[in-house]
């Protein structure tokens, strides 16, 4: 049986780097395995039920939503039960994802605002990975969140301007201005690992603008550039 899987690839990396980074900060346990595979296949069941919200082959894309579902609470539930702190950090992430829902039953899954609201719910996966190696939420998981959400801020910026506002300059502006104040702010502070991991964004925000590249190239260059920076950050963590 072929999987139903989603179209956009780089979503991939926010969705994952954000939960390797809480275990690269909060330490190991083997329980984030369960919750890891647990997490994918969550976001797995999101993608066809937008798209069954949006009235498109309803039965298929339910049967599928189930599917994906099921093995998520396979994985996951037996880790919430062990600890339900955790329950507290699902339900912050259940704002972001009735937003999605919102937007995706409005065919406008592709604006920035709802970019973002999958981007925050993906950073607080971090929470939930750095809670089950820590043992607590402190100033270092909220670091992870802010770090990830940040990043893929401007990754998010970064597509838009290659794709559907390629030809908008004041959105071109908006995203130079983002990836320099982010890099500024962590030059300022004296973060010198994290301002290099922010670095390549701005380099290729700038530099690569007005280039004509396919979604596939875009998608495999954040992926690349996701990896340096989960590097990067861990190392500073680590």
């Amino acid at each position: 049986m072929k999987l139903f899987l989603p179209k956009q690839h780089g979503a991939w990396a926010m969705l994952t780097v954000p939960f390797l980074l809480g275990m690269a900060a909060g330490g190991f346990h083997w329980l984030q395995l369960l919750l890891f595979v647990g997490w994918i296949a969550l976001y797995l069941a999101t993608y066809p039920l937008i798209l069954a919200v949006k009235k498109k082959k309803v039965r298929f894309h339910l049967t599928w939503f189930l599917r994906y579902f099921t093995v998520a609470l396979i994985f996951a539930l037996p880790v919430l039960i062990t600890e339900p702190a955790l329950f507290l950090i699902a339900l912050m992430m259940m704002p972001f994802f009735i937003i999605n829902l919102w937007f995706g039953k409005r065919n406008k899954d592709r604006s920035l605002w709802n970019d973002f609201a999958a981007i925050t719910a993906f950073g607080i996966g971090g929470l939930g990975s750095y809670y089950l190696g820590a043992g607590y939420i402190d100033e270092a998981a909220w670091n992870v969140f802010l770090l990830a959400v940040l990043f893929f801020y401007g990754s998010a910026f970064f597509v838009k301007t290659m794709i559907r506002e390629k030809k908008n300059p004041a959105f071109r502006w908006i995203s130079w201005a983002y990836h320099l104040i982010v890099v500024g702010l962590f030059l300022a502070t004296g973060a010198w690992l994290v301002t290099l991991a922010f670095i390549p964004s701005l380099v290729r925000a700038v530099y690569l603008h007005g280039k004509q590249l396919k979604p596939m190239e875009i998608g495999i260059l954040e992926i690349g550039n996701s990896l340096f920076f989960l590097i990067i950050v861990s190392a500073g963590f680590i």
